[in-house]
């Protein structure tokens, strides 16, 4: 061979390594990114068209695939509507996914690594690929129950086993049906998502885990705690003025609607019950800003919690002037919790003072009901002693006994709650609260409502009447008899 086909063979060879070496590059490292990308329709097409698994919630499924007679052969299908989108979210052509469809895409596709060898054998055995299925920790009868109970308020309910931390209900209101936005009709979808998402309510806004509102009087849980973890007791004397002067302002604090909270000084319980505002102000000062933040770190703010629905953390502020201290002490200020944090209180309490890490998916099983994955309890903080948890929890049995809370009342039951009334901006309506346990004595249940916007005159608006019936009717449904 001579010189000049030697070198034309080497560079050819050169090629083909070239070649060789950018189409291994390619399906190895960039095949994600090119799958991923918005405008490669092939790879988008191909996705659409799989098999995805369900979604279930105990034995209901809240979202399916069926069989379609379109290009794309499986329409997805949320048979429940609104009742479970802010749980599964949707799963939609040109607008990604959101939420469980998102967060457990690939075992729902049924190409995570976990279904390797399911792979394989549909391939050998020519089957078409079937994804894997989530089971949620929704209660169907607790989850329906919250939505029946906050009907068209615009507001969210959750509910959470305080031992475990599982998720048994999360509704928010509006809400959105997701079947509109995973339509085979590219158009409609399209038209759906963009008036859905253009609308002032927010139907797709997740009010349980996505959004920060002040907590208001419910917030007083923590400050009761911190006081507690410190020495003070249910029955210890705490100053309880008509009106405390916020130092270094020449405004006064009153308590709701300028009432007297029973005396100059009452117990840290009666504080409890009548909500008193200057009372547990006063608490907060008398505490100090980082006893108090450090209470409600303990408790879980500012952290992230269920991530697999996009999570955000609740916010106790980081530097506070003594006014502000007393106003965040009663959850105003800058403080701001999700529900699902307030639920987070309530359950800690309930939980002989340990923190349980939310969770919303119980496990994962193949299509031939293998089991993939599941998910432990998790433990992530003491908030307090166990001691002090019974007499924070027996507090919280007397406002439903005999304060504020007592809509939440259920016969031959204890209930042990908080309520609250939080201020936001002058031209809006007040936030009306309530979180709650039950039993009292072996609680299987924590919950937490938030009415965003009642249509009823402001000076109307309270915890206690807006919120607690709501607990009430999830609380029964999920105390098994």
């Amino acid at each position: 061979m001579n010189r000049p086909i030697r070198r034309v063979t080497v560079l050819i060879m050169v090629l083909f390594g070239l070649l060789f070496a950018n189409g291994t590059y390619l399906m190895v490292f960039q095949q994600s990114s090119l799958n991923a990308n918005p405008l490669n329709r092939r790879a988008r097409d191909e996705d659409f068209a799989q098999n995805r698994g369900s979604i279930l919630a105990g034995d209901t499924p809240i979202a399916y695939s069926k069989p379609s007679d379109d290009r794309f052969k499986y329409q997805r299908i949320y048979p429940h509507g609104k009742l479970y989108a802010p749980i599964t979210g949707f799963f939609s052509y040109d607008h990604a996914n959101t939420a469980l469809e998102d967060s457990y895409n690939t075992q729902l596709a049924g190409t995570d690594d976990s279904l390797f060898v399911r792979r394989i054998i549909d391939m050998v055995t020519n089957q078409a690929p079937q994804g894997a299925s989530v089971q949620t920790t929704i209660d169907p009868d607790v989850q329906k129950a919250a939505a029946d109970a906050l009907g068209k308020q615009k507001g969210a309910a959750v509910a959470i086993n305080p031992k475990t931390g599982a998720v048994l209900a999360m509704v928010t209101s509006p809400s959105f049906d997701p079947n509109k936005i995973a339509s085979h009709d590219i158009s409609a979808a399209d038209k759906a998502y963009t008036k859905l998402i253009n609308d002032p309510s927010g139907p797709m806004r997740n009010r349980v885990a996505r959004e920060i509102y002040p907590p208001g009087s419910t917030f007083k849980l923590v400050t009761a705690a911190a006081a507690l973890e410190q020495g003070a007791k249910p029955d210890t004397m705490v100053a309880s003025p008509d009106r405390l002067l916020l130092p270094g302002t020449t405004t006064y604090l009153y308590n709701e609607n300028k009432s007297s909270c029973g005396g100059a000084k009452i117990t840290l319980t009666r504080a409890l019950d009548v909500s008193c505002n200057t009372a547990f102000a006063q608490l907060g000062l008398d505490l100090g800003e980082d006893k108090l933040r450090e209470q409600a770190v303990k408790f879980g703010f500012d952290a992230r919690h269920l991530d697999e629905v996009g999570g955000v953390a609740s916010v106790f502020p980081d530097t506070l002037n003594q006014s502000e201290l007393a106003q965040s002490a009663i959850g105003q200020y800058e403080v701001a919790a999700t529900p699902l944090q307030m639920a987070m209180v309530s359950a800690a309490i309930a939980n002989q003072g340990k923190v349980m890490e939310p969770y919303l998916v119980s496990s994962v099983r193949s299509p031939d009901l293998q089991v993939l994955s599941t998910t432990k309890p998790k433990e992530i903080s003491e908030a307090m002693s166990p001691q002090n948890a019974k007499e924070l929890s027996d507090m919280m049995v007397d406002v439903v006994q005999n304060g504020t809370g007592t809509a939440a009342q259920i016969p031959q039951m204890l209930v042990a709650g908080k309520t609250g009334t939080a201020q936001s901006a002058p031209d809006r309506k007040p936030y009306a609260w309530f979180t709650a346990f039950a039993p009292a004595d072996d609680p299987q249940v924590a919950v937490a409502v938030m009415v965003e916007d009642a249509d009823i005159p402001r000076q109307d608006i309270a915890g206690g009447a807006l919120a607690a019936p709501i607990a009430k009717a999830m609380i029964e449904a999920a105390v098994k008899k």
